[in-house]
């Protein structure tokens, strides 16, 4: 595979359009890396590019593709813990809110300069849900709903899965996401001992991107579709990142056919070498919402790298939308590379994902070790942005809560093995890495936490990183991070049970939401916990626990409310026998957890139609269900309004 090293030259940023220059060049000598280090390398035009797919494809695709399975166009990645999120603080973040804007709550964030997408958002003059194909406006003085439209390309596939929001000023971005697997049309494949009933790859976009003016009544002033996977999205101001994955769209004869694996993977590989580079790069198709100016981009061949050390079959792109000004051209940039999980700060954008294995038919198909390798894009301005650094660790992340940047160094904890019921030989780490040029290189590094368990939840906070692994106890570690060269453990707190997400409150606590467990480890259901973490070691102040109940603020945080002002916390609570679904409402003290009361929606005893979202407008308390919104008086817990959508 050709290409060339980024240099740290003019010229050489300006080719590549991703490449920078960081870290401190005389800095003390760095320990010895755990993991093979990775640089950035910049493709000699679309020939080199296409020749480097090619071979990166043909080297790991087996005789059913590159998903191993016949039948199946896959896309890879664990999407459940992608997302995680600061929670919810009083007003918007952004510009300042209009005089006379009630206090209101954000979207639970993991940083505050980079806002991320939601089902439900607020200004405090509005509430904009997305749910069902429709996007709905609504009141929150009136407590009605204002607007109720349909959104373009919501019906059928589109349709069946979750929306997503960004809001700025009066502009809603909407993204719509087609399902990973679709049913397709099948094909026959000519010529004896054929294999005739492979899937032919889905010809329709997977992604929807509808930017929506909402200063009077709705209006579609944008579209943009792709074929390429949406991964996730950061905001800062009314700048939004958009992260997209894209697998190769070639149609591969394979199958067995009576021939063997050896002949279907080689017959595989000639259609990989034979494949267009369109093939690779995804097109973003945008209009202006109403039949009128339409266009296609793709990424520049000058906009496209890979990792050093090989070249992924798969492509991460970036793009760049400000809503204030449209859908236009994304200003699109790629990695030849893998990537499932997103953090942004609203300076650095960061994708981590796991190197490819190679395919073998004539060798075992051996599991790696594995390894999380990070790209860094520098997005502090509005342009384009710049793909700055890349470095690689042990062990695989949880979700995006493992990373955190400081000081311009990236934190992360990880598992460092795998998981095994006779040997328990995993561990975990923290590790911290530096900016050397295009290099994310390792300068500290802290392991041996929860030795035969993995990572449940990590929170970064200042210097101090919190860290919970389980297995039949809950070891909440605290690690300090002060000298980033010397990280080192500086406490350990064992309970019954852990904790999921973990969430700041003032004055050195730290609240806790997971589940409660015996000695064994056997879980008895959910468990909201207060630690104080104030001194050298933590401790366990006090805790809620309801039997054989969990919370979907346990995987996703987007679901988790804390409101400061009086301490209220709010997490949607699945009940025993998984048949109703209620928020259930805390009073969060110094050193107590109470129970104030619940909120129900109607028709909840449908399984999966709960509460799944709640937000705070002056002293309402909104809860939201994809049948309605509840409007509740946050003091009294008094019904005030029931909108229903359907």
């Amino acid at each position: 595979m050709r290409g060339r090293t980024l240099a740290s030259s003019v010229t050489a940023l300006a080719l590549a359009g991703t490449a920078g220059c960081g870290g401190s060049p005389g800095a003390a000598p760095r320990p010895t890396p755990s993991a093979k280090e990775i640089r950035l390398v910049a493709y000699d035009g679309c020939d080199a590019l296409l020749d480097g797919l090619r071979r990166a494809t043909a080297d790991r695709v087996g005789p059913y593709g590159l998903g191993g399975v016949p039948g199946l166009v896959p896309l890879e990645g664990d999407t459940a813990l992608r997302k995680g999120p600061q929670a919810a603080q009083p007003g918007a973040p952004g510009a300042a809110p209009p005089p006379g804007t009630p206090e209101h709550s954000t979207t639970n964030s993991h940083e505050p300069g980079a806002d991320e997408p939601d089902l439900v958002k607020t200004d405090g003059r509005r509430i904009v849900t997305v749910t069902g194909g429709e996007l709905r406006v609504i009141d929150p003085a009136t407590r009605k709903v204002a607007h109720t439209m349909d959104l373009p390309g919501a019906g059928g596939a589109f349709r069946g899965g979750d929306a997503q929001l960004l809001l700025s000023g009066d502009r809603a971005l909407v993204t719509t996401e087609q399902p990973t697997m679709l049913p397709m049309e099948r094909r026959p494949v000519p010529g004896p001992g054929g294999f005739d009933d492979l899937p032919t790859p889905p010809a329709a976009p997977t992604t929807r991107l509808t930017l929506v003016d909402l200063s009077a009544a709705p209006k579609v002033v944008g579209t943009m579709t792709t074929d390429a996977a949406y991964v996730d999205a950061r905001q800062t101001g009314s700048t939004v990142r958009v992260v997209m994955r894209s697998t190769p769209r070639i149609e591969f004869p394979g199958g067995t056919g009576g021939k063997g694996e050896k002949h279907a993977a080689e017959a595989n590989r000639a259609a990989v070498l034979k494949a267009p580079l369109d093939a690779w790069l995804p097109s973003f198709r945008t209009d202006d919402g109403g039949g009128g100016h339409a266009a296609t981009y793709r990424s520049p061949c000058d906009q496209v790298s890979r990792p050093s050390s090989y070249g992924g079959s798969s492509l991460l792109s970036v793009l760049t939308f400000d809503l204030a000004k449209g859908l236009g051209d994304p200003k699109a940039i790629a990695v030849a590379a893998d990537g499932t999980t997103v953090y942004g700060n609203g300076r650095s954008l960061y994708v981590t994902g796991t190197p490819p294995t190679p395919y073998r038919w004539n060798a075992p198909q051996r599991v790696p070790e594995p390894r999380t390798d990070v790209y860094k894009f520098d997005v502090a301005g509005t342009g384009r942005p710049r793909y700055v650094a890349a470095g690689s660790v042990k062990g695989f992340l949880l979700n995006q809560y493992s990373l955190s940047e400081l000081d311009g160094n990236l934190r992360l904890a990880t598992t460092t093995s795998r998981i095994d019921a006779r040997e328990r030989t995993s561990e975990s780490a923290v590790y911290v890495l530096g900016q050397h040029g295009g290099r994310l290189d390792e300068i500290g590094r802290v392991g041996g936490l929860g030795k035969g368990e993995r990572i449940y939840s990590v929170r970064f906070l200042g210097t101090t990183a919190y860290v919970v692994t389980f297995r039949q106890v809950d070891p909440l570690y605290t690690v300090d991070l002060k000298d980033p060269r010397r990280p080192r453990i500086g406490g350990e707190l064992k309970i019954t049970g852990y904790s999921a997400y973990l969430h700041p409150l003032a004055d050195g606590r730290l609240l806790g939401v997971g589940r409660d467990a015996d000695a064994s480890g056997r879980t008895l259901g959910l468990q909201v916990s207060l630690f104080d973490v104030s001194g050298a070691r933590p401790r366990k102040v006090a805790s809620y626990r309801l039997a054989d109940a969990s919370s979907q603020a346990e995987f996703e945080p987007h679901a988790f409310l804390y409101w400061p002002p009086s301490g209220l916390t709010v997490i949607p609570v699945m009940n025993p026998g998984g048949g109703t679904s209620e928020a259930l409402v805390l009073k969060v003290g110094g050193t107590s957890i109470t129970k104030a009361g619940a909120v129900r929606h109607p028709d909840t005893e449908r399984f999966g139609n709960g509460v799944r979202r709640s937000l705070i407008v002056g002293t309402t308390l909104w809860t939201f269900s994809d049948d309605g919104a509840r409007a509740t008086d946050a003091a009294t817990l008094k019904d005030a309004a029931w909108l229903p959508f359907r």
